[in-house]
């Protein structure tokens, strides 16, 4: 019987061994929390918005799971405004070059790179010109200040979070999307995970602390928050794939082999930047949470990930927990 017939939903290479592990570290979004209604939803909205508040383009596609997973394989796009942002320019682009939005917008995708939005922005200077929208939106900046940062922020978390959180009034009414998160981690699973790793239970995470503890609530005390890092809330030159956030999440857990538990291509190039430092890291896949999980399993086969499963739910099982 192979690993996969004893283990639907996991995917397991055979160099994989679970007996060293004494950490266990995990992505938010797409990983503890499904954000496919919400986070991503939060994009769409926000782009349709400035193209008809800040643009002439009245026509500007819809931005589908195939675009935001595109721009987040590159692995340069784990902060969503970053997308937002990078589709934007796109479109607008397009616009101007007379383009199919699609096909282009694809075109850019293919010669974007771990630098996120600095390749987006080197490969549309070289064919046209944006500085007009760029100059309107001047991003990025501060959550507090810039105005695309602001949109999608407010779309987000609605008004009542948005004033909790930033101490300003929201332009838009309606209830924010961050309702949609879907909650996949739960107290029984980080009570067995407990038994393996006792308090070594950590969080390296795009989010901001109080967005994680929004949605997480009381599930928040299962994880060393202190060694915990929520990117929000950091400079910005730490965002993923910068290796310095889970190495100081590990040091702090004082890990010596730790399961680092992602969904993402910065979350993969990130693990493998640490390993690169002489730490012991495996990165765990996480691919039931995308629209399209098959692309994401050949994504992470190709790129050499030995662990990949549909669910952290699937944790338990090859860690002999139960």
């Amino acid at each position: 019987m192979t690993l996969q017939q004893r283990f639907p939903g996991i995917y397991l290479d055979d160099s994989f061994t679970i007996d060293s592990l004494d950490a266990i570290v995990f992505d938010c979004d797409g990983v503890l929390i499904d954000i496919t209604k919400s986070y991503d939803s939060t994009i769409t909205k926000t782009v349709q918005y400035i193209l008809e508040n800040f643009t002439d383009v009245s026509d500007g596609i819809s931005i589908n799971h195939k675009i935001i997973d595109g721009f987040k394989s590159t692995g340069g796009f784990n902060d969503e405004v970053d997308l937002a942002y990078a589709a934007i320019l796109c479109i607008v682009a397009a616009k101007k070059l007379q383009k199919d939005q699609m096909e282009f917008i694809f075109k850019v995708i293919e010669n974007a790179d771990t630098s996120g939005i600095i390749s987006v922005e080197k490969y549309l200077n070289d064919i046209v010109d944006v500085s007009e929208i760029k100059n309107l939106l001047e991003y990025p900046g501060t959550h507090h200040d810039n105005t695309l940062y602001r949109i999608f922020d407010e779309l987000f978390y609605g008004p009542e979070l948005y004033l909790k959180l930033f101490g300003i009034k929201s332009r838009f009414s309606e209830t924010g999307l961050i309702k949609y998160d879907d909650v996949i981690v739960n107290s029984d699973l980080l009570e067995k995970l407990e038994k393996k790793f006792s308090r070594k239970i950590g969080m390296v995470t795009g989010r901001g602390y109080e967005s994680v503890k929004y949605s997480l609530q009381g599930l928040m005390e299962k994880f060393d928050l202190k060694n915990s890092l929520f990117l929000e809330d950091e400079p910005r030159s730490l965002a993923k794939p910068n290796p310095e956030s889970l190495i100081r999440c590990i040091s702090g857990l004082n890990g010596t082999t730790t399961l680092y538990v992602g969904d993402s291509m910065e979350d993969f190039i990130m693990a493998k930047k640490v390993t690169e430092t002489g730490r012991k890291v495996v990165f765990c896949g996480i691919i039931g949470t995308s629209k399209a999980p098959e692309e994401k399993l050949a994504l992470f086969e190709k790129n050499g990930a030995i662990l990949v499963i549909d669910s952290i739910n699937n944790l338990p099982k090859i860690l002999n927990l139960e």
